[in-house]
């Protein structure tokens, strides 16, 4: 069972529409969704709010550490609600797909993203879920940094908020246990 969903994201208003925020703009869709607000978490070092999803309790974070340090918040987190790392997923963008393509797998690499990088080295275990948002990769000759650093097109942020919405939509499966099922239909 999900009991936390971690979204990953620089904080600030420089970095709020970026590709390198998906994952806060996916646990910011997911609180309103849940009508349920995020409040400053000095103790979680980020963003955190309790919701309710089909009667199960949901901890939601956005780590306020910026994106290379993300696993100081989850490991504080972790820590103080006692949850294993396997009852976490991480929402993130993803370079090796394309605006719009959603995918939800367990365990791995972090695949030179920073965010999960520094959450593996926390939490000593690649064994989480994580839920990868494709914001495709940059044109020939560009710094990735800058790329994902920087605003998508209209077209390729409405395919973002198409994969968010997806990834939203089973999120009531995979809060109840149902992750397996959840991933079958969302690796398709």
């Amino acid at each position: 069972m999900i009991k936390l969903i971690v979204g990953l994201g620089n904080p600030g208003r420089q970095y709020e529409k970026t590709r390198h925020n998906a994952g806060f703009l996916f646990v910011d869709c997911l609180v309103r969704d849940l009508g349920s607000a995020f409040a400053q978490a000095p103790r979680f070092l980020g963003e955190f709010a309790e919701c309710r999803v089909g009667g199960e309790k949901l901890l939601l974070l956005k780590p306020a550490t910026f994106m290379n340090r993300s696993g100081q918040s989850v490991a504080a987190l972790l820590k103080y609600y006692k949850l294993q790392a396997d009852q976490v997923l991480v929402v993130h963008d993803e370079l090796d797909f394309n605006p719009g393509v959603v995918k939800l797998k367990k365990d791995g690499g972090h695949a030179g993203h920073n965010g999960l990088r520094d959450i593996i080295a926390h939490l000593n275990t690649k064994d989480f879920y994580r839920l990868r948002l494709g914001i495709g990769r940059p044109p020939a000759g560009k710094v990735v940094a800058d790329f994902v650093l920087s605003v998508p097109s209209k077209q390729e942020a409405d395919l973002l908020d198409g994969a968010i919405k997806t990834g939203l939509s089973f999120v009531p499966q995979m809060v109840v246990g149902e992750i397996d099922a959840a991933m079958n239909k969302i690796n398709i």
